[in-house]
């Protein structure tokens, strides 16, 4: 797509020269607005120690736009999903921020696409560096506002970084072509060319990781970007930029505009729509990213879309009972079983079915603990809010009802509104609503087959397709499995299957594209092509 090379002017009060520019220093204030009294230490260790000990400097809450923090006219609260207690007040974002933020990022892009890729290798890199020198505080960011066991959020931030170390690396392998034609006088070239301004709009789930492993393909492309970060959880978003201007990522060229729920649609829609934005990449539900890819069309922006899944979790007579058993407490209950590529309906052989299910039951008993996310021990910890536990208990009130029974679990956990009781249950079939919609919850719901044909049938009869998962000892199957399920991404064998050098990413109605690996960077390049006469 070509990059609109005119500046459209705004109401937005412009922003001065970003490249390369001097950072201005934020200003201090915690999780509040200068104006409001910072938490005292006794109020952070009221949140199980979430925030207490963390450094100033990575506890923002203004917008970062042009290398500076910028308040908004408005602010709004975001919450500790475990406790339901306010951790802050975040900047408010409208259309005139997103406005502006999308200047500054094009205003930057000018300089940056000019940026050799070695320096932005470098860039990156020392990016990554601070990322490692700071993982214990970012990680207790994503565990304050998402609920995330510590463990788990410590994992993210490691996985988030090593985004940032690849495409450092990816940046200086951008190659082009020489393409010798027919006529003995022209040589044809073939060059790869940063798109411009990438819009990028993040889930609350990985908080860190889907901003890395967008923002670090498009930075090492030379690509500037305006991340949206989700209104649940704004604070890692805002740290990564803390750490982004520490690096020495020249200004304007990562902004972060947050926003409340109220705002997210109209900010969605004015960055999606901006002109000056050439590109839109987005992590969440099937719902937003079509109303996203509609945005997109008037102006026939590039686009990548990681959407929704119902992976489904197959495990045939000839697995390994234990093994398959391993891989679904994996796949299904990381982080409270909210994930895109989380089990979502459990398909099980009839010969293997009793002994799954009795084992699967006794692993989730054993292994399982649900708690508040810096509790030592904790593998379950909150559901990011009230609304999810009730799709849960719809889902789970609603297989009930058609004749599936609850081998454990089935009940909000009396640890608060937040929380769900992990979740077995055996005889259900198609027509419950937790086989045919994303659970994004600790719900297991397991299915009957009896042959290898009905399981694929089954897997393969939703309009969605990210991941897929399947447990057999037989080779032939193995093979004719992986090919024919209908997904983007399969676990033969295992049950987590992301990795920063493999490509992420689905087929039919969960997205296009893919990220990380070495495919991840082509999202953001365009190819031109030179023919080169007078030889």
């Amino acid at each position: 797509m070509a990059t609109c090379f005119w500046l459209r002017s705004c109401g937005a009060q412009r922003l001065g020269s970003t490249f390369p520019g001097c950072r201005l220093r934020p200003r201090a204030g915690g999780l509040v607005p200068a104006s409001r009294p910072a938490p005292g230490p006794a109020q952070l260790r009221g949140y199980a120690g979430g925030l207490a000990g963390l450094s100033a400097a990575l506890l923002r809450t203004d917008s970062f736009v042009g290398g500076r923090w910028l308040p908004a006219a408005a602010t709004f609260p975001v919450q500790d999903p475990a406790s339901g207690a306010a951790l802050g007040m975040v900047a408010d974002c409208g259309v005139r921020e997103a406005r502006a933020a999308v200047r500054a990022a094009y205003e930057a892009f000018c300089s940056w696409r000019e940026v050799s890729a070695k320096e932005r290798s470098s860039l990156l890199r020392k990016w990554y560096n601070l990322m490692i020198q700071n993982k214990d505080d970012l990680a207790r960011i994503i565990t304050a506002e998402s609920g995330k066991p510590l463990k788990e959020a410590h994992g993210e931030i490691l996985y988030s970084a090593f985004f940032l170390e690849w495409f450092s690396e990816e940046a200086r392998r951008v190659y082009g072509d020489i393409i010798y034609t027919p006529a003995k006088d022209r040589r044809a070239l073939v060059l790869k060319q940063p798109i411009g301004v990438a819009a990028v709009i993040t889930p609350w789930n990985f908080p860190s990781a889907m901003i890395t492993r967008k923002v670090g393909a498009a930075l090492a492309a030379g690509c500037t970007v305006v991340v949206k970060p989700a209104e649940d959880t704004p604070f890692s978003a805002l740290a990564l930029a803390e750490l982004a201007s520490q690096a020495g990522i020249p200004s304007g060229v990562y902004n972060v505009i947050p926003c409340s729920r109220k705002n997210a649609k109209e900010v969605g829609e004015a960055i999606c729509t901006d002109p000056l934005v050439s590109k839109i990449s987005f992590t969440g539900s099937t719902t937003t990213g079509k109303i996203l890819l509609h945005h997109a069309a008037n102006s026939v922006k590039r686009v990548s879309m990681e959407l929704g899944g119902l992976a489904p979790f197959i495990v045939f007579d000839s697995a390994n009972v234990d093994q398959a058993v391993a891989g679904a407490m994996a796949s299904k209950f990381r982080n409270t079983g909210q994930t895109c590529v989380c089990s979502n309906q459990f398909l099980v052989q009839r010969g293997i079915h009793d002994a799954f299910v009795k084992a699967f039951a006794e692993a989730m008993k054993k292994n399982l603990r649900v708690g508040n996310g810096f509790e030592e021990g904790t593998t379950q910890g909150p559901l990011i809010n009230e609304k999810a536990v009730e799709k849960v208990e719809k889902q789970v009130n609603d297989a009930v009802s058609k004749g599936a029974t609850i081998v454990t679990g089935g009940k909000r956990h009396q640890l608060g509104k937040n929380f769900f009781e992990p979740t077995l249950l055996c005889n259900v079939t198609q027509d419950m609503l937790c086989t045919h919609e994303e659970t994004f919850g600790p719900l297991a719901p397991v299915i009957k087959f009896n042959t290898e044909e009905e399981a694929i049938a089954i897997a393969n009869a939703a309009d969605v397709g990210l991941a897929g998962y399947f447990y057999s000892q037989d080779p032939a199957q193995i093979w004719r499995v992986a090919e024919q399920l209908e997904v983007g991404m399969v676990g033969v064998n295992e049950g987590l299957i992301s990795s920063v050098e493999c490509p992420f990413g689905g087929v039919k109605q969960s997205g296009l594209g893919r990220e990380g690996s070495k495919y991840g960077i082509d999202e953001y390049l365009e190819l031109k092509y030179v023919c080169y006469g007078g030889l």
